[in-house]
């Protein structure tokens, strides 16, 4: 990470030094051998992070550093200090100094300390802006979001939503499918009409099949009286149909000939009912790898994939995460009555560094623990869910320096399709486009690493 970095040393030669050092490692360098002159140009111009020597003719760098916390209490300060002077190290950060790094200074220690600092800055930054943008960032029907992968989604959903084209939602659990289908209702033309959700996960077949379709008097025990089903019930509006990859085998021909007809046959009924409704489904399940090993009919899948509309996880949506964060933190914090404005720049590292495999949903239940247990206003480190707290990312550790551990180039792509396959919950046609192959020749790979034992 690169940042606009100001130096100041009251000793020509080491500016000269570290300027033709820090330059070649990325970093803008404005330098300044008077201290005053150096307070004047933070008034003038923008910088991540302010780089002093402690020991400087008519100002010290701690009382520059006084002065820098006093004036911009966002920029952070690295000092720099003679060998064994702690007690001046030490004075400086109580002075408000960022880091400090003792000489002879070792240039791959210090850009890791100012890398560290520009950072520390930008998110610092960014937590400030949050508090403010919320209620004015772009929301779609109750959608929150601005990053690419979501703009996409709200491009799409104005395209479509006039339309009673079926639409499919892909994405893993967590990232907000009903709600996406919630706000492509309120946008259509139906918007004035019924949403009505099933989860076809959450019932067994026969009260699945009576939940849709409806059912006659007398049609089985307890049928004491004729009931509509869903697919009549959200006429002239939008049913949605959750989990539809766990739509059992046997009810797949009876939904086909549903959208096909839109005409339904209640459980017991000796006549058919027209339906107007537009139907939106969505699955985390890879349809396409369940229609080739038969566990999903064909035809159904392409009834329903008319529009298929992916969206992103949360890992992938970058500043949206603290977005969200703040929207929670406000949420919970109305909510419970409490005083919780925001977070601090460590929490959002954090948070901007965590894979959510449980996505916004896991976000959502993240922010609310620690709105409970926060007794600051803004959420510490330790208000997070341990996991979090403790959470470091995992890599596909291709060799070391020893030689010996060298490993195969197939070897190698094992365990680089296992990690994929990990990430995106199995997903296969998720992962092929991952990985740059075609489904065959995933399946076919998938196969030989499982009889290699896998």
């Amino acid at each position: 990470m690169s940042g606009r970095v100001l130096l100041i040393d009251d000793d020509p030669s080491m500016v000269e030094l570290l300027e033709a050092r820090l330059s070649r490692r990325g970093f803008t360098i404005t330098s300044q051998t008077d201290p005053h002159a150096a307070l004047a140009l933070l008034r003038e111009q923008p910088f991540d992070v302010v780089l002093t020597d402690l020991n400087m003719e008519g100002m010290s760098g701690t009382e520059l550093c006084e002065r820098v916390v006093a004036n911009l209490p966002d920029l952070p300060v690295v000092v720099v200090t003679a060998f064994g002077s702690m007690e001046t190290a030490v004075a400086a950060i109580r002075a408000g100094a960022y880091d400090f790094i003792t000489k002879p200074v070792d240039v791959d220690a210090l850009v890791l300390t100012l890398n560290r600092a520009v950072q520390h800055h930008h998110l610092k930054g960014e937590v400030v802006r949050l508090t403010k943008v919320v209620t004015e960032s772009q929301r779609f029907a109750g959608l929150l979001g601005s990053s690419p992968p979501m703009r996409k989604v709200y491009d799409l959903l104005t395209r479509v939503a006039d339309s009673d084209a079926t639409v499919l939602i892909n994405g893993e659990s967590g990232t907000g499918k009903e709600l996406v289908a919630r706000a492509l209702h309120e946008k259509s033309r139906r918007a004035s009409g019924p949403f009505v959700a099933v989860n076809c996960a959450a019932m067994p077949e026969a009260l699945l099949e009576s939940e849709l379709f409806g059912h006659a008097k007398g049609a089985f025990t307890d049928a004491k009286s004729a009931r509509s089903g869903l697919f009549v019930q959200s006429h002239g509006g939008t049913l949605f149909l959750d989990e539809v990859g766990e739509m059992p085998l046997g009810l797949q021909p009876k939904l086909l000939r549903a959208l096909q007809e839109r005409v339904v046959r209640p459980v017991g009924g000796d006549h058919e009912v027209s339906f107007d409704v537009r139907v939106v489904a969505a699955t985390n399940r890879d349809l396409e790898g369940m229609v080739e090993e038969g566990r999903f009919r064909e035809d159904l899948y392409y009834r329903l994939n008319v529009v298929q509309m992916e969206l992103p996880s949360l890992r992938s949506r970058g500043g949206d995460i603290l977005l969200l964060a703040q929207n929670f933190i406000e949420h919970f914090a109305a909510r419970a009555n409490k005083r919780v404005t925001g977070l601090n720049e460590t929490v959002a590292e954090r948070l901007m560094s965590y894979s959510w495999p449980g996505n916004v949903r896991e976000l959502r239940n993240c922010i609310e623990r620690a709105v409970a247990v926060t007794v600051t206003e803004r959420l510490a480190v330790d208000d997070l869910p341990e996991k979090i707290r403790a959470w470091r990312p995992s890599h596909v550790v291709v060799a070391s320096g020893d030689p010996s551990e060298l490993t195969t180039l197939e070897e190698v792509e094992r365990r680089y399709i296992l990690r994929v396959m990990e990430e995106v919950k199995g997903n296969k046609s998720l992962a092929a486009q991952i990985l740059g192959l075609d489904r065959k020749t995933l399946y076919r790979k998938l196969d030989r690493i499982k009889g290699s034992g896998e």
